[in-house]
């Protein structure tokens, strides 16, 4: 750190970083800037983006005077002045820069999904005992105030049995170039959408993933994504999606099957006008629980009592109960509001706020000589992948096919992973940017 307050002076935003860009929006990266904005302990010191635009955009948001490059090896000549990065380009990006910048002893911010590919992953998880920087994905559902909520209320249901989480919503934003539309690009919608659901099923649950099942749906959003228009073969990303899950406690002596813990992914990419974009429905043996979004609510429900006497019957009203949590009202939920600068909700409910604050603080714990402890390590991150190749991999129904994403990454950093995953020592390998 470079002074006695841990004041983190150097934060690199390096965004969309591939060649001959458009214009796009940028939605992440600039909710990202506009938090770092907020707190008096970060200044903004280098802006990387190799599209004029979106650059001149995070400029104007920036406060300071930033200095800005355009490749990102000009960038990585300023690593020395770095402690914090954030990485916020296009997914297929993400584990060639991981394995670049985890070299060095910084921290790391990095967008979700940490890989869109088998290989992405196998490359991860064989550098990741080398790398030597703090690494955070920013899987900011996590901290959503509703969920959050739901996951502190766990205890009142009793032993987890089933998870269903639903996602009603619009389709996908336009994106610099269209890449969160190509498979190659985004890792399709079960890595680069349901990630964050995949890493909940894991928060929820406390266990791994045993198998799953897929039904989906391809190309009805052709139109409005403009595949109808173009030359290339494309294969259409998914727009709905149903995924069946199996989730086993990884303890012996337990009887799985008694144990074992079911879970149902549905996702709608056409569903504007929803009266909830969220739902996450947990039953356990003693009660249920129902998160809302955006209503930001949370309801708790318990079984009945032995008010219910008459079996032949069904409960009567008397016989259960109903708690709601309003969760709109941060202080329903998090002891530290009073802490926050003064923020907006942002597109999260929060939660990219709510994940500042958790990430300011593991840093200054380790630079006071503690251990840096993410809320969402890369082995989360990598785990959350993992389910949804595993997805992709296990599409059963007639009308659709498995896709095996081949991540679209120039030839240098296709060597990059090939050297990772080759070499016995990671930290020998001299993995120069190549531009």
């Amino acid at each position: 750190m470079h002074d006695a307050c841990f004041a983190l002076h150097f934060i690199t935003y390096l965004t969309h970083f591939s060649a001959h860009l458009s214009p796009s929006n940028q939605m992440m990266g600039q909710e990202h800037i506009s938090y770092i904005n907020k707190y008096d302990t970060l200044s903004i010191a280098y802006l990387c983006d190799p599209n004029e635009s979106s650059l001149e955009t995070a400029l104007a948001m920036a406060e300071g005077s930033p200095a800005t490059f355009e490749k990102e090896s000009e960038l990585l000549d300023q690593v020395n002045e770095i402690d914090l990065l954030v990485i916020a380009s296009p997914n297929f990006m993400h584990t060639p820069q991981l394995l670049r910048w985890g070299q060095h002893h910084i921290t790391i911010l990095c967008e979700k999904p940490a890989a869109i590919s088998e290989k992405q992953v196998n490359a991860l998880k064989a550098a990741q005992a080398h790398l030597k920087a703090n690494i955070w994905i920013a899987m900011e559902y996590r901290f959503m105030p509703a969920i959050n909520k739901l996951v502190q209320l766990l205890p009142h249901i009793g032993p987890i049995k089933k998870v269903a989480i639903r996602e009603n919503r619009y389709p996908f934003l336009t994106k610099i170039e269209e890449w969160n539309k190509d498979v190659d690009k985004s890792g399709d919608t079960l890595v680069e959408k349901c990630c964050h659901f995949f890493d909940l099923f894991r928060l929820i649950t406390a266990m791994e993933m045993a198998s799953c099942v897929s039904k989906v749906h391809r190309g009805l959003l052709s139109d409005h994504y403009g595949y109808d228009v173009t030359d290339d073969k494309v294969i259409p990303i998914i727009d709905s999606a149903y995924v069946l899950l199996d989730f086993e406690p990884d303890a012996p002596g337990k009887n799985a099957s008694q144990q074992s813990v079911l879970g149902c992914l549905e996702l709608c990419m056409f569903a504007e006008g929803s009266r909830h974009q969220e739902e996450i429905i947990v039953t356990g043996m003693r009660g249920r629980l129902e998160a809302y979004l955006p209503e930001n609510k949370v309801f708790l429900y318990q079984r009945p009592t032995s008010l219910w006497t008459d079996k032949s019957k069904p409960p009567p009203q008397g016989s259960f109960s109903e708690e709601v949590f309003d969760c709109s009202d941060l202080r329903q939920v998090y002891d530290f509001v009073d802490e926050l600068p003064s923020m907006h909700a942002g597109y999260h409910y929060c939660s990219t706020a709510i994940e500042w604050k958790y990430l300011i603080d593991a840093i200054h714990d380790a630079a006071e000589g503690g251990k840096f402890v993410p809320k969402v390590s890369l082995d989360d991150g990598i785990k959350a992948v993992e389910m949804g190749i595993a997805g992709l991999n296990n599409i059963t129904n007639g009308d659709s096919t498995s896709t095996n994403v081949t991540a679209h990454i120039s030839k240098s950093e296709d060597n990059l992973l090939n050297l990772v995953l080759n070499s016995a020592v990671f930290d020998e390998l001299k993995l120069n940017v190549q531009q």
